[in-house]
């Protein structure tokens, strides 16, 4: 994998080892932020992290900050080395989503959500998650092609199938 755009287009970044991630391609993400747009100067968080591919995306193209979260330690020292390898700062929060999203406060301009297939959105989730999100704010929500997602009090703003996987952004 390597960063498609900004101050650290063409570097290479690992992904953890093993089936317990699937880290977003290259055309995924770089077809997600053709649909974002712009990111300078945005607070982005990005849950179930897994390699941190978005979030170290949003930061090469200008993100202020970026909190990465996810529970699996292997994955949180691949988050480490990729941003000790690309010279970034961002916080790294080795815990589960739900604990995590507990105490923050945001607001979050950016929220980039990309749960393991399967994984059962709850209203406490979608609470919190409306709560994080600036009034002008995005969740980009990653899926199966085939799933249709839904947030409890956010809209769609576009929903786009890329092969085996599927963009759905939502706002406030």
């Amino acid at each position: 994998m390597r960063v498609i755009a900004g101050s650290r287009k063409g570097h290479r970044i690992e992904a953890p080892r093993g089936a317990k991630t699937r880290p977003t391609s290259d055309f995924v993400r770089e077809a997600a932020f053709n649909l974002i747009g712009p990111v300078d100067g945005a607070t982005v968080i990005d849950l179930f992290a897994g390699s941190g591919a978005m979030g170290l995306e949003a930061l090469s193209r200008g993100a202020q900050s970026c909190v990465f979260v996810e529970s699996d330690r292997d994955a949180c020292r691949t988050i480490n080395a990729n941003l000790d390898k690309l010279r970034l700062e961002a916080r790294v929060l080795c815990r589960d989503v739900l604990s995590v999203l507990s105490t923050e406060t945001g607001p979050y301009d950016l929220v980039l959500l990309d749960p393991p297939y399967g994984y059962e959105l709850d209203e406490r989730l979608a609470s919190h998650l409306k709560r994080i999100l600036a009034r002008d704010g995005l969740v980009v929500y990653e899926t199966a092609g085939a799933t249709e997602p839904e947030l409890e009090g956010l809209r769609v703003r576009t929903s786009r199938r890329y092969g085996s996987k599927r963009l759905t952004l939502f706002e406030p």
